[in-house]
């Protein structure tokens, strides 16, 4: 039962203040599990990814277990950043400043003339204390989470109401079929979240490309999942118009699922660049016994593009706003269609303040 109370939203300095985010930086993405990136993304031993999570530089890269690791980007020796575009360093991940070599799985292999020409191992230098820098790792089907200072409880329970969300779709056995680079958004990341969790916004927002009506919508709240859903009788899964049974979830704070039928997941990565920027990609994935075509991946990759072009332009304006003095007090939060916003608000301010 829902209660009738009407809320002030978070006020303009979370959205405004590169002080707000550097502490978000410390808290909210080092405290919890943050999606970030694809396995699919990783398909050979060897294959590295350099990405960054709350200004650090990370690399994920694939060993020689055909598992998954994560590291800091950081050189045991000077601290420079190790990788800088995504490539196959084949057995040994080297520095390029002065060639310190590690394996797959972080370890230190070499300082050459670390102690003077042909010393490699001074006196006192242990090659095991210095390899490269683990960050805790979770890869949950497709997609890769990290926790960078290991104080998140573990992952299953962390995750348990998003999971029960998604219990009637076999995740072993989905299939990325296209990715959107929408890249660079001039918005903080919390309004791209706030904006897919809640449907007030999507009978005017996207009129020209969705016919999910308001009233058949209905929102989540369930702990560190929060979204919202729309039950259509009648389905249509035309390409140039979006009528279907959804749910749109998000798990605290930066992954974002849609489940679409028939058959199909649309997964959000939101990367923080600072306070006022956000790059987004969308990997759109059929699930077990459907299949789409090449004509029809191509449809869909145009339809999505135009209706989170729309969300991408609402929540830049949604940003605009907030540099009004009469936007100092957060606006207001519908008690109806906007408790799963006020949820996610409440969460950010909780692992703040913890």
């Amino acid at each position: 039962m829902k209660n009738d109370l009407i809320y002030n939203g978070l006020n303009s300095f979370a959205y405004t203040d590169n002080n707000f985010w550097l502490e978000e930086a410390k808290t909210v993405f080092s405290d919890n599990w943050v999606f970030a990136g694809c396995k699919h993304k990783l398909i050979n031993i060897g294959d590295i990814l350099p990405i960054k999570v709350a200004g650090q530089p990370i690399i994920l890269v694939k060993n020689s277990k055909e598992e998954i690791n994560a590291f800091h980007n950081i050189c045991s020796h000077r601290c420079i950043k190790l990788v800088d575009q995504p490539k196959n360093v084949k057995k040994i991940i080297s520095c390029p400043y002065h060639a310190w070599a590690y394996d797959l799985d972080g370890n230190l292999l070499a300082a050459p003339h670390f102690g003077g020409i042909n010393n490699h191992k001074p006196n006192n230098f242990t090659t095991s204390n210095h390899g490269l820098k683990s960050i805790r790792i979770k890869v949950w089907y497709d997609w890769i989470f990290i926790n960078l200072n290991n104080n998140a409880p573990n992952f299953e329970t962390y995750a348990a109401p998003l999971i029960n969300q998604l219990r009637n779709i076999n995740l072993k056995n989905i299939n990325p079929v296209a990715t959107l680079e929408f890249g660079e958004i001039k918005s903080n990341w919390k309004f791209l979240i706030e904006n897919f969790i809640e449907p007030y916004h999507v009978q005017f927002v996207h009129k020209n490309t969705t016919s999910q009506p308001l009233s058949e919508h209905y929102t989540i709240v369930d702990g560190m999942c929060y979204g919202s859903g729309v039950n259509l009788e009648e389905e249509d899964a035309s390409s140039e118009n979006l009528a279907v049974t959804s749910k749109y979830l998000s798990l605290f704070p930066n992954f974002i699922i849609g489940t679409y039928f028939p058959g199909q997941l649309g997964v959000y990565l939101n990367e923080p660049v600072d306070v006022d920027r956000t790059i987004q990609t969308r990997i759109i994935y059929t699930t077990e016994g459907n299949n789409l075509t090449e004509s029809q991946i191509e449809k869909q990759k145009n339809l999505w593009w135009k209706v989170h072009k729309e969300d991408h332009g609402i929540c830049e304006r949604l940003q605009q706003g907030r540099s009004s003095l009469a936007s100092l007090d957060g606006g207001l939060l519908s008690p109806h269609w906007e408790d799963s916003v006020r949820a996610f608000q409440q969460i950010v301010i909780k692992s703040i303040n913890k």
